[in-house]
């Protein structure tokens, strides 16, 4: 029996393959976003940061007057101008103009002038005054000092000594792995003014409007209902937006407040790279112990996140890290712990997958390293450890559906033709003594709710006007995942209307109070619950009004395609537009607020235990890579993958994103090499890949010559609006598959049964120190040596 949220009516307008709702915008330039507003706005103030190049020092001296003398300087904005909290963060420790500064190219004070370069000359004429204090700027030399911030969360399951006692073989090892840029097109930007009456509207890019609207009143000394966050869309997010625009947005918003005049804020590329936090670099140690089949007995692991200077969301990022460490497999005996490193470096923040390719990462890696050393191919090792019926996580939620676990990898042999590329590969392999390639399959189980259970709620509203168009608000943002594309779709779909009569407002507070962050993949789940309880709400109205003007009792009536008509013969129908002129015409309301609450989560943070997702995502993927054994170069030949995303809301949006997230996560593990100065000399702390050209993203030259995407069939899912399952997150860790393949192809350069280490990120350089080793291990195995082998 499907539950009432999952099922679908016929012909509905969810499922079918639409194109995002702005794409022809987006593709003729005429898509607007924060900062294209300003050229719409008169007397548009500029505000540029004054950043401190010191990893870490005492303020002793602010000097502003050079600054009001450069023409066309409005005002310097320093701590004494705030009537609120000066602060930026939940947590209340993240000063928006502090007396330390806590890393290299922190913002001390903003200069409002009449033009952004007037600005830029006046931040220039800043003088600051400088005691510098000891920094630390990696995660060794925070454990070293013994710096962490915020909790010490521990996930543990069964008795872990017994379960080592138990394991045949017993491994240990560590991995150190590199944070990650968000690179989001449109980098951090507000837009501030103040009306009349004193109300403060702010233009931001935001992925967290009601959390952009606590921060700025909170800072101004205003209630919230003095303050209006407003979000046309974002030029990409992937997390980086969801907690660190707020100090940004207050800044504008001080700036407006002070001077009467709007105020536009929008860093330039190096200052975000510079300002704001990535995802967390993070080093892991484990011990592992299996059975002489290969199942896992025992695992204990500690993982140290890289949080920089505050907390940020480094607490719940590490608390989903530790929740996705057993990923596919089950592991009786287990204790995963955690800590947060505190360096003076940005603080780093949420970023796509929320710290669960971090967790995912420690296993995938140790599965890779230790198959060899079991004598085991990595793929039947990865397959003998999958959940199966009836099992729970470490932290005691049960696995429902492991048989998609299967499904989808047994879906991907059979599609990637693996065990024929298997065969074809070892054959290369053995005529090509320089050039080596790799197959790996690797899946992913990611768990979908917010840790947090207060924020799995949604709120909508839904307007429908005498003429019958109907507009649509919901607290969901867009920032390119095609979000307000599936919104309008399960709006129509409730409604039984066609898709053309349906219209999508900005996200604004003023709509839609007290709402959560687009994030946690859950965007569609709550934001589309809750416009379909709205859709429903009006629906039943619309319903009584039809079956008076038919003639027959309201549950005998369907609305479909538009038109409203009674089961049973007869032709008689009345149109939507008509529908809504009659009801309108007898004082039906036509407007509803919708909520929606994810039922059946329990968590406490405390114990590391409970159920805190709603359910769990799964996906598998097979890369097939080529290394060149001089360089370490590689490339991608083939990605086959195959994804549950349940019944897809829009199978085209879907498709893009499970392409996109498997690129991004691909750049993580294969290219994004984040460098920072470790040294001692007065560059200490700064960030050395400060633009594309020293920060290698994926691009067009990096994607798989064959890429094919298959949404896993009959994945219905219960309790979820029209039986979808969320997808926004879940497949960049499909990407693990490269990085795997990688470590296959280095190790064919070595003897069988080599055991390859290998980076994060696995650029050509780490592979090339990876095939060399395994190359060495060759020597060393047959006597050759180097110069023979030259």
């Amino acid at each position: 029996m499907m539950s009432h949220l999952s099922q679908r009516p016929k012909n509905p307008a969810v499922g079918v393959a639409l194109p995002h709702e702005s794409a022809a915008l987006h593709v003729t330039g005429a898509a607007l976003y924060t900062d294209d507003l300003v050229y719409r706005t008169k007397d548009v103030l500029h505000a540029y940061p004054v950043q401190v190049p010191h990893a870490h020092a005492r303020i002793t001296a602010l000097h502003t007057a050079p600054a009001l003398r450069v023409p066309g300087v409005v005002r310097v904005l320093t701590a004494a101008d705030v009537p609120g909290i000066n602060d930026a963060g939940v947590k209340h420790d993240e000063p928006l103009f502090p007396d330390e500064v806590c890393f290299h190219g922190h913002a001390v004070c903003w200069v409002l002038a009449e033009t952004l370069e007037a600005a830029r000359l006046g931040a220039a004429a800043v003088e600051v005054q400088l005691e510098p204090l000891p920094s630390l700027i990696t995660i060794e030399e925070a454990v070293a000092a013994g710096s962490f911030q915020g909790a010490h969360p521990q996930v543990r399951r069964g008795d872990l000594e017994s379960g080592f006692a138990a394991s045949a073989h017993v491994f240990t090892g560590e991995i150190h792995f590199s944070d990650q840029e968000h690179f989001y097109l449109e980098t951090h930007a507000a837009l501030a003014h103040v009306d009349e009456g004193g109300q403060v509207f702010v233009q931001s890019s935001t992925q967290h409007p009601s959390e952009t609207q606590e921060i700025v009143a909170h800072v101004l000394g205003l209630h919230s209902h003095e303050v209006t966050v407003q979000c046309l869309r974002m030029g990409g997010g992937f997390g980086g937006k969801e907690m660190q625009p707020h100090g940004f947005a207050a800044i504008a918003a001080l700036g407006a407040t002070l001077t009467g005049r709007p105020v536009r804020l929008r860093l330039n590329r190096t200052q975000d790279l510079t300002m704001s936090g990535k995802r967390h670099g993070f080093h892991a140690q484990w011990r592992v112990g299996f059975d002489d089949h290969g199942h896992i007995q025992a695992l204990d692991t500690t993982l140290t996140s890289d949080g920089g200077w505050s907390l940020d969301l480094s607490e719940p990022v590490l608390a989903r890290a530790l929740c996705h460490v057993d990923n596919l497999y089950w592991i009786p005996n287990a204790r995963f712990t955690g800590r947060i490193a505190k360096t003076n470096k940005p603080s780093n923040t949420a970023f796509r997958g929320f710290g669960g390719p971090q967790g995912m990462l420690v296993m995938e890696d140790l599965l890779g390293r230790c198959a060899p050393l079991l004598g085991l191919d990595p793929m039947e090792l990865r397959r003998r450890n999958f959940y199966r019926a009836g099992q729970t996580t470490p932290y005691g939620q049960q696995v429902r559906h492991p048989e998609r676990i299967t499904a989808t990898w047994d879906q991907v042999l059979e599609r990637g033709e693996i065990a024929t590329r298997t065969r074809e590969i070892a054959a290369f392999n053995a005529t090509h003594p320089h050039v080596k390639r790799g197959l790996a399959v690797t899946g992913v189980k990611f768990g979908i709710s917010f840790n947090m259970t207060a924020f799995n709620q949604a709120g909508a509203l839904v307007l429908i006007y005498k003429d019958g168009s109907v507009l649509i608000n919901h607290g969901g943002t867009e920032m390119g995942q095609g979000l307000h594309t599936k919104m309008l779709q399960v709006a129509a779909t409730t409604l039984g209307i066609p898709l053309d009569k349906v219209r999508l407002a900005p996200t604004r507070t003023d709509k839609v109070p007290n709402t959560s962050a687009t994030a946690a993949s859950s965007g569609a789940d709550l934001n589309g619950a809750a416009i379909k309880n709205a859709c429903e709400q009006l629906r039943e109205r619309l319903l009584q009004v039809a079956a008076a003007r038919l003639g027959v009792h309201a549950s005998d009536v369907r609305i479909a395609d538009g038109v409203a008509r009674a089961l049973g013969p007869g032709d008689e129908v009345v149109e939507w537009n008509e529908l809504c002129r009659t009801a309108y015409l007898q004082r039906v309301q036509l407007s509803a607020a919708g909520f929606y609450r994810t039922e059946g989560l329990h968590w406490d943070a405390k114990t590391m235990h409970g159920s805190p997702f709603k359910y769990f995502a799964y996906g598998a993927a097979a890369a097939e890579v080529e290394v060149d054994g001089f360089t370490g170069a590689y490339h991608i030949r083939r990605v086959d993958i195959v994804h549950d995303v349940g019944d897809s809301l829009s199978p085209l949006i879907d498709i893009g994103q499970i392409e996109g997230g498997f690129v991004q996560g691909a750049g993580w593990l294969t290219l994004e090499d984040i460098r920072w100065d470790t040294g001692d000399g007065p560059g200490r702390g700064r960030l050395l890949t400060q633009a594309a050209s020293t920060y290698k993203l994926p691009s067009f030259s990096e994607m798989p010559e064959v890429f094919n995407v298959t949404l896993l069939q009959h994945a219905h899912e219960e309790g979820v609006v029209y039986g979808s399952k969320a997808v926004g997150e879940p497949p960049l860790m499909l990407a693990f598959s490269v990085r795997e393949a990688l470590r296959q192809a280095a190790a064919a350069f070595g003897p069988d049964g080599v055991s390859v280490e290998l980076g994060a990120p696995a650029t050509p350089e780490a592979v090339y120190w990876a095939l060399d080793a395994a190359r060495r291990a060759r020597e060393f195995a047959t006597g050759e040596s180097v110069s023979a082998r030259a």
